[in-house]
């Protein structure tokens, strides 16, 4: 599948690839926190990691990622 780019209210643009969607996939099934999801992504702090939740598609956080891989 091919990446999508998430422009946040910062002006930064975040890809969408394979690697994005497995940290998606983590924060979505555990307990991660936004902090965490920023750390991950490398983001500046929690909200820009929460203006991505925000503007991601809930079907790409909840894909599981070898599917995601197949489309």
């Amino acid at each position: 599948m091919e990446s999508i780019k998430i422009k946040l209210s910062t002006g930064r643009e975040v890809e969408i690839n394979d690697d994005t969607v497995k940290i998606l996939n983590k924060y979505v099934r555990t307990q991660m926190t936004l902090e965490e999801l920023a750390k991950e992504l490398g983001l500046n702090g929690w909200e820009e990691a929460y203006d991505l939740i925000k503007q991601v598609p809930a079907w790409i956080m909840w894909y599981p990622e070898t599917i995601y891989k197949r489309s």
